[in-house]
């Protein structure tokens, strides 16, 4: 056995060793059901900070960012200013969910919501959401992770048995510790996955020669000739009428502006999930919140995506030797022969990003469909041991149905996890309703909800599947219009739900609602003194959307020199779409500390009781 496999094998056992301690110590401090399933609502700001970031990257980040750069380019490099469109999703709605949480002992979101509209049909639908959400999304990380030991340890590690036994020790931390032990040892693995992408970039910038060999070499691959590649540096229009993959392909790549800002909207249903909802109803206060949104994910991750996973997501187009494997385990495997130890140390990184996004999908989970379903429907007397069986029963249930669908139907699977994203952004306006807009009636959200589900299901593959199925074809393929499903499900949704409100506005529902919007706006609502600064302040979020993510995006294509034109006609000596991702990430932290600091978006209410 190579001492890479040896160094990656002994790391392995000493992140579980030290996950199993965390969970039996959090276990031991779990004696009632909201201990185990919210940690008692103590979840302190620094754990809340780490683990939160770590729930909004997942492995999508260390696996899937890098190696979609390496196909994409540039282009969908813009998509690294997702770490400012992600938590904008916590800065609107968070603290005012807390508060809620607080005042009236909310313990799941579908429970908020269920209350706060008056019916049962929007809880069942949380219930969904989180259940397509978590099976095939913790199954495609298990898989990805899976892949990577099979890769590592050079087919010493079996994909499927990896997969199966890295389920199992997820599984047994999240039985024994529940939302306490997830959320503690998650806030380690977000300090190994950020140290991990570091340490690649580093490792990537080094192999090539430093900063400056890198841009030579970005040079030469933009340069006019039989092996440019002019797309990697180019967004390719604001639009393409389409009929969609599978039935058409855009000209010049997937990654236009429409893309670009519908998949950034996607990647909002992160802090827009349910299980993210769970995490901010654990937590002790808000200290954290303004933390986590402005400087862990909006400046640090924000600075590793451009930087770091820019430099080995590309490298492998950069070196010829590179092997035909995704950027990060390219790079893993180049520095394995030379540094055995490092190179252990760093996939240990990417392991724990596999883990913390498993271990919190499933215990939240287990958590809504315990409370919202079986406790509900079933067995509302049901006491505290009793809660967490039925709760660890259904996680047990959870990782079996994932890791069965990525044993036997990978392909469904992969199908299936498009899905997870798109689905939890149609929960943006059931949330917006609860914490911001009165006027959204009960049958708006739930008929916006499910009408937005429906359009998602219908331009992703599931939905052609389940049309074939019934015997016809769709005349559209995957993302039609290059728009992402969430972008139609969400537009779906939003219309749906305005023209409803306008129809079912008023009443004793109306009532209902401001109700709770009286107990926020004085709890959490904006300083007179403040009050003149909202239309600037919504103006600048916007205009800062339309720029970095948006139709603008494509100003940046030449703005600071032609592609191929090479370094001399680069006037910040990078590429120019580059340079406009790096500034437009400088003003969108900006942007978020505004909106979470100064307009008091995440800072301390001025009283909770």
């Amino acid at each position: 056995m190579s001492q890479d496999v040896v160094w990656l094998l002994a790391f392995g056992a000493l992140l579980l060793a030290f996950c199993l301690y965390w969970a039996v110590a959090a276990g031991r401090r779990s004696s009632t059901a909201a201990d185990f399933f919210l940690a008692g609502r103590q979840t302190p700001a620094w754990v809340f900070v780490l683990s939160a970031t770590a729930l909004s990257l997942s492995g999508w980040i260390v696996l899937g960012h890098p190696s979609l750069l390496q196909l994409g380019g540039f282009a969908y490099g813009e998509v690294a200013l997702a770490a400012i469109v992600i938590p904008l999703a916590g800065i609107l709605f968070l603290k005012r969910q807390w508060l809620l949480g607080q005042r009236f002992g909310y313990t799941t979101p579908g429970a908020m919501f269920a209350d706060y509209y008056q019916g049962e049909l929007i809880r069942l639908l949380t219930v969904l959401i989180a259940l397509v959400f978590a099976i095939p999304f913790v199954g495609l990380q298990l898989a990805a992770g899976g892949q990577l030991l099979q890769t590592l340890t050079h087919g010493a590690v079996g994909a499927i048995p990896a997969m199966w036994v890295l389920g199992f020790a997820i599984f047994v931390c999240a039985f024994l510790g529940g939302l306490r032990g997830v959320a503690s040892m998650a806030a380690l693995q977000c300090l190994l996955l950020l140290a991990g992408m570091v340490g690649l970039g580093c490792l990537a910038y080094a192999q090539i020669g430093g900063f400056g060999a890198f841009n030579a070499a970005l040079a030469r691959l933009a340069a006019p000739g039989p092996a440019a590649a002019p797309s990697l540096f180019e967004i390719p229009g604001v639009i393409q009428f389409t009929a969609g993959l599978g039935k058409q392909a855009p000209a010049g790549g997937l990654w236009t502006a429409a893309m670009i800002l519908t998949y950034s909207f996607a990647l909002m249903g992160l802090q827009a999930s349910p299980s993210f909802s769970m995490l901010g109803f654990s937590c002790r206060d808000t200290r954290g919140f303004a933390a986590q949104q402005v400087w862990a994910t909006g400046a640090i991750v924000g600075l590793v995506l451009l930087f770091f996973a820019t430099a080995y997501g590309l490298g492998g187009l950069l070196r010829p030797d590179a092997p035909p494997v995704d950027a990060t385990t390219a790079a893993l495997l180049a520095l394995a022969p030379r540094q055995p130890w490092l190179s252990a140390l760093l996939a240990i990184g990417v392991i724990a990003a596999v883990q913390m996004a498993a271990a919190g999908c499933v215990s939240t989970t287990a958590t809504m469909v315990t409370l919202d379903v079986w406790k509900r429907f079933f067995r509302p007397a049901a006491d505290d041991r009793a809660q967490r069986r039925i709760a660890r029963a259904t996680m047990a249930l959870i990782f079996i149905a994932a890791l069965l669908m990525a044993t036997f139907t990978p392909v469904a699977q992969v199908r299936l996890g498009g899905l997870a994203l798109a689905f939890a952004l149609q929960l943006w306006p059931v949330l917006a309703g609860v914490c911001w807009l009165p006027w959204v009636s009960r049958p708006a959200a739930t008929l916006g909800l499910c009408v937005g589900l429906v359009a998602v299901l219908l331009t992703e593959p599931v939905g052609a599947a389940v049309a074939h199925f019934f015997g016809f074809e769709l005349p559209w393929g995957r993302w039609p219009w290059t728009i992402h499903s969430a972008g139609w499900g969400i537009f779906c949704n939003l219309l749906t739900c305005a023209v409803v409100s306008l129809a079912t506005r008023g009443g004793a529902g109306r009532r209902h609602r401001d109700g709770f919007h009286r107990y926020l706006r004085e709890r959490a609502g904006l300083p007179a003194s403040k009050q003149a600064m909202r239309p600037a302040v919504w103006a600048l979020m916007l205009g800062w959307m339309f720029f970095a993510i948006g139709p603008g995006a494509v100003l940046g294509n030449d703005l600071f020199g032609a592609p191929g034109a090479g370094i001399a006609a680069w006037k910040l000596g990078i590429p120019s779409l580059w340079a406009w991702q790096i500034i437009w990430w400088t003003l969108g932290v900006f942007v978020i500390w505004w909106l979470a600091y100064k307009m008091e978006f995440s800072t301390a209410p001025r009283k909770v009781a």
